[in-house]
């Protein structure tokens, strides 16, 4: 298993973040579209890690997909680590916070921005910062 400079126990995770989040950032879950905090919000700040507080997004990136997520198309340099997840019968890249490697979403080549790409988010996975 990889090493992250936040490194914890599951048992330490689990005791931090709640069983909500913990089952999205540390077991991989996903939220119910539309059901999320940060979906419709647009504010300027930064989006960061639910889970060790690591800055991941800028709200500059962030856009209305229409798909029920907070939807970006473009990370913080350096900041979100990408994995190939063939789960669900499915080909994905998975998104991880590169520091503390838990759970952020997905991201698609599907995106409408000149990045076209669409980093789709829970919002349990993340905590905004004005």
């Amino acid at each position: 298993m990889k090493e992250y400079p936040i490194n914890k126990t599951e048992e330490e995770w689990k005791a931090q973040l709640g069983l909500e989040r913990y089952k999205i950032l540390r077991q991989k879950g996903t939220e119910f579209p539309h059901s999320g905090k940060y979906n419709l919000l647009f504010e300027r700040g930064t989006y960061c890690c639910g889970a060790c507080g690591e800055p991941l997004f800028k709200s500059d990136s962030k856009f209305d997909a229409h798909c029920g997520w907070p939807s970006f198309d473009e990370s913080i340099h350096g900041k979100v680590e990408y994995i190939k997840d063939t789960s669900h019968g499915m080909l994905r890249t998975e998104i991880l916070c590169a520091n503390c490697g838990s759970h952020l979403g997905h991201v698609f080549d599907d995106g409408p921005t000149e990045t076209g790409q669409r980093y789709c988010v829970n919002s349990l996975s993340i905590d905004f910062k004005e």
